[in-house]
């Protein structure tokens, strides 16, 4: 399962439809840069493993904004929406893995599944952990994850018992270690605001290339303007609108980079039908004209350092 780019789009829910490995082996690792490209709003059904491998990550998850620092790293629940971006550091490369709960748990039926997964998958209090290299387990699970992301990047004879069996390390640790459920659950109030963001977000991602404002976005989710407007800014710290011009700068810069689409016709597509006002939109938010965007983003990819972006369209 050599190192890949995930560009995934997402259904009416939000959620990702990129398939991260294959059906007989559901694990798929990345070596996210963000220095090019920070990681959007999104969720997905698998668990996540991300390290960080080079400078300072601002994660935002579960409604709380994280730093992690360089060496340590955070597990992702499934369904948690989240995003990254690279800190107060020049660079932030990252290492990931995302897999699902059935490689390690196998079918519904089994002990480990039961005992061991179910538990943990189901635990709305639960959408993530932070993991640190100052603290005895969270040390050894790092190294675990760090065991796995390199076997599935590598592929040594055999490396898919070794990536079951440092996941296995892993979340057995996790299970070990975690808070007893329901200590931390969320509010009510929380959940709700949670899956009407996903449902807003999977709007705008839908129909990004379309004239979008508040009213057409809170509709979406059955809600009012104002209350839209709240859960942008409560959730992930911003307006629908300032949310849909990231997006589709971001979508843009993706597609500029991995197709021969023109300039034009990369920025109608994503929703800019002036091209004076994203061409300053783009050097505003990425310090460089689109087609020195792509030429640059061009010339620093290889196959040996591939970046990935998870993007949910």
């Amino acid at each position: 399962m050599s190192i890949s780019s995930c560009t995934a789009l997402a259904d009416e829910q939000g959620k990702e439809l990129a398939r991260h490995g294959t059906p007989a082996f559901p694990a798929a690792c990345y070596r996210d840069d963000l220095n090019e490209l920070s990681v959007p709003w999104h969720w997905h059904e698998e668990l996540e493993l991300v390290t960080v491998a080079e400078g300072t990550l601002s994660a935002s998850a579960g409604g709380t904004i994280l730093t992690i620092k360089q060496g340590d790293g955070i597990f992702l629940n499934k369904e948690t929406l989240h995003q990254m971006q690279k800190g107060e550091d020049a660079s932030c490369r990252l290492h990931s893995l995302v897999f699902h709960g059935r490689l390690v748990g196998g079918g519904m039926d089994s002990i480990f599944w039961q005992k061991y997964l179910e538990p943990l998958l189901f635990d709305s209090g639960f959408p993530f952990c932070l993991l640190s290299r100052g603290i005895p387990w969270q040390e050894e699970a790092l190294l675990a994850a760090e065991k796995a992301w390199r076997s599935c990047s590598e592929e040594p004879p055999g490396f898919e018992f070794s990536v079951r069996n440092a996941l296995s390390d892993f979340l057995y640790l996790l299970h070990a270690n975690r808070p007893a459920a329901g200590q931390s659950r969320p509010s009510p109030r929380a959940l709700r605001e949670q899956e009407r963001l996903k449902q807003m977000l999977a709007y705008i991602h839908g129909h990004s290339s379309e004239e979008l404002d508040v009213r057409r976005i809170a509709g979406s989710a059955l809600i009012s303007e104002s209350e839209c407007l709240r859960c942008f800014k409560h959730v992930i710290g911003t307006t629908p609108v300032r949310y849909l011009r990231q997006y589709r700068l971001q979508k843009a810069a993706g597609l500029l980079a991995s197709s021969e689409e023109p300039v034009t016709a990369v920025a109608a597509s994503c929703g800019f039908q002036e091209m004076s006002y994203f061409a300053k939109a783009f050097r505003e938010a990425h310090s460089m004209t689109p087609t020195a965007w792509r030429n640059t983003h061009r010339r620093s990819s290889s196959p040996e350092t591939p970046s990935s972006s998870k993007i949910s369209r």
